[in-house]
């Protein structure tokens, strides 16, 4: 029950990721309340990646390529966070 609470919470960060990605390219979207609360909830992860990451800039146009290492991440992050708790509660005999 815990493991899989944790692990739908998970999930649903994933998905406040993407639609913050998908969001990036409709800078209209940013102004809604609902993309106020995504960039709110998704930006203290991604920040730190932005931080070390710089864009890549040609010309006019910059990509931000720390969303990918940001990705990469989350599912090491998400598989670790599940794999500890399952042992962990294992260890309790709570599972």
């Amino acid at each position: 029950m815990i493991i899989s609470t944790i692990s739908w919470l998970l999930n649903l960060y994933w998905y406040f990721i993407l639609a913050r990605i998908l969001i990036s390219w409709f800078p209209d979207v940013y102004e809604t309340g609902i993309g106020r609360f995504i960039v709110r909830v998704t930006e203290p992860y991604l920040a730190p990646f932005r931080r070390y990451i710089p864009a890549l800039r040609f010309n006019a146009v910059s990509i931000d390529i720390s969303v990918i290492v940001a990705i990469f991440a989350y599912y090491f992050i998400e598989d670790a966070v599940l794999f500890i708790l399952t042992y962990v509660l294992q260890l309790f005999g709570l599972s």
